[in-house]
């Protein structure tokens, strides 16, 4: 029996809906699967490195099934959405990055939910592959993580074995086009199709670009090009420019 294991990292920045979403999903479609009349073919498990994991200051928990130090093998590993303080994840959760490092290299499948992302690409698994996370916590990703090819305006970026994806509620996308993947090779897609219709989820949409926020990209060290944009983003916080798109161009002249 195949086995996927649905992690639920240390610390109190996770995102709850994501774990909860990929559990309920998942073991939908296996139910779903057993109601044709055929076996059982996935193991769906929570696993984390602590006993117990509070969310929004103790109003909810999530007690993991299983110790990640106590699987010795899975196949597919999801790894759910983080909130807020990426670095501080990434530093609770060095057991846990191993730990999906080490999957990965025995051919277990890996996917980052959203911001998720930056605990995957912590293990170096992305250096050199497409990665998409969420819009609002691009320029820190591209900040900690240089080598990894972040393409933000993807829902879903799907190579060699790793998927990512954007917003954390887009994750139900990802669920399915993960449960699309493996039913090409396991399943049928009338079972993806099932979980669309039931958590009323559209599969085919391929973008998270229209719900991009424009804040100006400032992480170069143009001094010049920054204070231009500090004073047309204040211009346009005073007045209501509907309609209007302003275009900055700036030349420096070039060394004789």
């Amino acid at each position: 029996m195949q086995r996927i294991t649905i992690t639920v990292p240390d610390g109190t920045g996770n995102n709850l809906s994501s774990i909860v979403g990929a559990y309920k999903i998942l073991t939908r479609a296996n139910e779903f699967w057993q109601s044709t009349g055929k076996r059982k073919l996935y193991q769906i498990e929570v696993a984390g490195v602590c006993k117990t994991v509070d969310y929004y200051e103790g109003l909810f928990s999530v007690k993991p099934q299983r110790n990640i130090a106590a699987i010795k093998k899975t196949n597919l590993i999801i790894i759910p959405s983080l909130n807020h303080d990426y670095a501080k994840a990434v530093k609770q959760n060095s057991l846990l990055i191993d730990w999906i490092e080490q999957q990965y290299q025995q051919g277990a499948a890996i996917a980052a939910i959203c911001t998720g992302a930056f605990l995957l690409a912590s293990s170096g698994l992305l250096d050199g592959k497409n990665c998409s996370t969420h819009w609002a916590a691009a320029d820190t990703f591209r900040t900690m993580f240089p080598n990894v090819r972040l393409q933000e305006d993807q829902l879903i970026t799907d190579e060699a074995g790793l998927y990512t994806n954007g917003g954390a509620y887009s994750f139900l996308n990802l669920i399915l086009y993960l449960i699309l993947y493996l039913v090409e090779k396991y399943y049928d897609r009338q079972t993806a199709i099932f979980c669309s219709k039931v958590f009323q989820i559209e599969m085919d949409r391929n973008s998270q670009s229209p719900f991009i926020i424009f804040t100006g990209q400032k992480t170069h060290e143009d001094e010049v090009v920054k204070k231009a944009q500090a004073y047309l983003e204040s211009k346009g916080r005073r007045k209501n420019f509907r309609g209007t798109v302003v275009i900055l161009i700036c030349c420096r002249p070039a060394k004789l």
